[in-house]
């Protein structure tokens, strides 16, 4: 079969009185409804099977193997939230969770909320998202997605009875915030079009959507919206948020459940997140604290920033990343180096313990920390070899208790694989960290090992160096699998973030190569079978690196790529857009449509050899439009000059984060891991086969 062949119309864009031409443009259909647009991404689906069809019964195997180590019947921590305890059941071969609760922590009676199976029978796709019990614990709101853009149908239970409320909210961000009369309820609108949350709703029971009240309005489309409430229960806020800048509003439930008030007004370039304890009010921030600080102010005295007073000062070389308070007690985490440490503070003597964890890379998430009377804080644990741990930490006496460990079925024993992290040298000197880990009897540090590369760098997002249990079918291959914590995410603090953003975005592709310069040259991989991997942002990444450097990589997987960044920084129309001008830089700007051009991967793509590449996206992607990944693969046809393949699987019925289900995504892991497995092998001398 031969690759689709996509037809060329050309498209002039003209900005800055610079031309581009795009032959690609036409794959844009922002209904996705074209005829020759869906026939064309139908028939690159045919040439993906067939291209790959050899590898069928390696994506069988792996799948099985994904499966095989996953406990069917599963239950998570259950977690208190006002009078019940609340968790998700697995069972057997479903693919989505049974919500359940209990009046205990240890109680066995169950009472089933929601069986997300039932719901989801008949769905191709299907995303549940901010289950919310009502302050008297009889009605339980929930939204749907039954197509995979992220927009979301509110609906409410009768847990008494089992019946739902005629209210549905449609075109919602998908989760709800009580009022405490049981009565009303607080969501964020989507704009139909840029799909950005820009108005905060109040909802009352029984009444129709039309008459729900406007409580705020976000006229500034960078800003995005969120919405949480006070541990108290006495105030509801509204985050508005920028990349670079932050606002919050207040309503108090007890005065004015319509109005809301801003916090301080906002800033440019001051970020800022709130807690309230009692009277006063907890300011995480970023004001004269690159790396963040922690504050408290009086609610009165909050828009005299004099009268903040430091709780967590900022330190040049240690980030503060996040915080939970309860009635005696601060717990908060921060890194330095890239390494976690946590910390339980005493609010009335100041004096703090360090938590205590076997690894010295890892990942630890606060979670669950609803109540402010809590005696314990709840965390979850992993590393690159240590499965996901739930504890509960007691706060006064920060003694360790395990609640559950993720079981790995099969022989898997934590002893048999390494970790290590260390930090290979930019091209400009700087020290780009790196987490990798193999299994021991099968590593040598000879440049014999196929490698698998990982990265992101982009919005400070760090990648955590965390267990995988599908990760182990590579392991157990004698792949290495590395991360490359690039600038662009915050691993080493705010400035390492900063040096990969905007002006400074190409440090992200060159610490990239370098790293993967640094694993070849010290005996980590063979050079002749690196393979790297990204997806969304990682994806831009990916397309970036193969036009720089496209003889390091044999092949490379790019799952939704964001890759034709500068036609989509220009087109306000496309959702996202304005919210990532700080991230990017504004192409109207001539200076920023100038750098955004010289790496974007589509603009960039020349008459070279490129790799063996398996591109992925989602037909109803909210993220990266499906037809960036398609223009790219069309344009990289015409140009590439080498016979490797090039795949492009759109999922015609999923988005963003591809399919639902515990099981289905999995073969979404598989079909990346055979291809790679099958390039390595496609290498291998005769005694040198990785056994399959």
């Amino acid at each position: 079969m031969k690759a689709p062949i996509a037809k060329k119309v050309p498209h002039l864009m003209n900005n800055h009185n610079h031309q581009r031409i795009d032959d690609y443009y036409w794959l844009r259909d922002d209904k996705r409804q074209d005829p020759e647009i869906i026939a064309h991404l139908e028939a690159e689906n045919s040439y993906c099977k067939q291209q790959l069809l050899h590898t069928e019964p390696l994506q069988k195997q792996l799948f099985n193997e994904f499966k095989n180590r996953i406990e069917k019947d599963d239950n998570s921590v259950p977690v208190k939230d006002g009078q019940y305890f609340y968790s998700t059941q697995m069972q057997g071969d479903n693919e989505y969770p049974i919500f359940v609760r209990s009046k205990t922590f240890a109680d066995t009676s169950l009472e089933t909320l929601l069986d997300v199976n039932a719901l989801a029978q008949g769905a191709d796709y299907f995303d549940i998202s901010g289950m919310s019990p009502s302050p008297s614990a009889d009605l339980i709101a929930y939204s749907e997605d039954t197509v995979g853009r992220r927009v979301y149908t509110i609906k409410i239970k009768v847990l008494s009875s089992g019946n739902y409320l005629s209210d549905e909210i449609e075109q919602t961000e998908g989760y709800v915030i009580w009022a405490n009369d049981d009565q009303s309820f607080y969501y964020i609108k989507k704009d139909p079009e840029t799909l950005l949350g820009y108005q905060v709703y109040r909802h009352i029971l029984g009444t129709k959507q039309a008459e729900d009240i406007l409580v705020y309005q976000e006229l500034d489309n960078s800003y995005y919206l969120g919405l949480y409430k006070s541990k108290d229960n006495s105030t509801v806020f509204i985050i508005q948020h920028s990349t670079e800048s932050s606002g919050i509003s207040l309503i108090n439930l007890k005065d004015n459940q319509n109005k809301a008030e801003s916090f301080i007004p906002r800033e440019p370039k001051l970020e800022y997140q709130i807690a309230k304890l009692g009277d006063w009010f907890y300011i995480y921030t970023n004001y004269q604290a690159k790396n963040f600080c922690l504050m408290k102010v009086n609610f009165v005295d909050r828009a005299d920033k004099t009268k903040w007073q430091v709780v967590i000062p900022h330190r040049r070389d240690v980030l503060l990343e996040d915080y939970q308070f309860f009635d005696n007690h601060l717990v908060y985490s921060e890194k330095e180096q890239g390494i976690n440490r946590i910390f339980i503070r005493c609010l009335a003597t100041g004096k703090e313990q360090q938590l205590q964890f076997n690894d010295l890379a890892f990942t630890a998430h606060l979670y669950g920390n609803n109540e402010l009377g809590n005696s314990a804080v709840r965390l979850s644990y992993t590393s690159l070899t240590t499965p996901t741990t739930h504890y509960d930490f007691d706060l006064n006496t920060a003694q360790a208790t395990q609640l559950k460990q993720q079981r790995v079925l099969g022989d898997f024993s934590p002893e048999d694989y390494q970790s290590e992290r260390f930090f290979v040298a930019a091209s400009d000197g700087k020290k780009i960290p790196v987490s990798l880990v193999y299994r021991k009897d099968l590593f040598n540090k000879d440049g014999t090992n196929p490698l698998v590369q990982y990265g992101y760098g982009s919005y400070g997002l760090i990648i955590e160096p965390s267990f995988s249990s599908a990760r182990l079918s590579l392991l157990d291959r004698g792949f290495v699998y590395a991360i490359a914590h690039v600038r662009g995410s915050e691993m080493l603090g705010r400035e390492w973030y900063e040096q990969g953003k905007k002006l400074n975005k190409i440090n992200t592709f060159n610490d990239f190569i370098k790293v993967t310069q640094s694993l070849t040259k010290q005996g980590y991989a063979n050079h002749k079978k690196v393979y790297a991997a990204g997806g969304s942002a990682g994806g831009l990444l990916m397309g970036a690196v193969i036009n720089k450097a496209p003889e390091l990589y044999h092949g490379v997987a790019a799952h939704v790529p964001f890759v034709d960044v500068l036609t989509t920084m220009l087109d306000e129309s496309i959702p996202l857009t304005t919210n990532e001008y700080d991230e990017w830089g504004n192409p109207n700007e001539k200076t920023y449509y100038d750098y955004i051009l010289s790496y974007s991967p589509y603009d960039q793509i020349k008459q070279q050899a490129y790799p063996h590449m398996l591109v992925t996206t989602g037909l109803h992607d909210s993220q990266v439009q499906y037809f960036e990944p398609a223009k790219w693969v069309a344009k990289l046809r015409e140009f590439k000059t080498d016979d490797n393949t090039l795949v492009f699987k759109v999922d015609m019925s999923a988005g963003h984060g591809g399919m639902s289900g515990r099981f289905e995504h999995l073969k979404e892991e598989a079909l990346e891991y055979a291809f790679f497995i099958d390039l390595a092998d496609c290498l291998a001398t005769p005694d040198q086969q990785i056994d399959k």
